[in-house]
């Protein structure tokens, strides 16, 4: 199945060749969750503090259970910090 994956900041470099400013459409199995497409992306899980689903948050606890669906769009960001 395909979702879009949406990286921001400092986590862009993990998206594969062919991503356009910081989205890729990628193929992954049937009952992934957000936890596995970013391994199979080579993202830190820790690197991924605010994680989205279709504009909706996902809390950490959930990024290991939480199955994606086709079409779903995925997007991260990285822990900022500043003043």
């Amino acid at each position: 199945m395909k979702i879009r994956v949406k990286l921001y900041a400092a986590l862009a470099i993990y998206l594969p060749d062919g991503a356009v400013k910081n989205v890729a459409d990628i193929e992954v199995d049937k009952g992934t969750t957000p936890e596995a497409a970013f391994t199979f992306l080579k993202v830190p899980l820790e690197q991924c503090h605010l994680v989205l689903i279709n504009g909706l948050f996902v809390p950490p606890t959930e990024r290991a259970t939480r199955i994606l669906a086709d079409g779903d769009h995925l997007a991260a960001w990285p822990p900022v910090a500043g003043g």
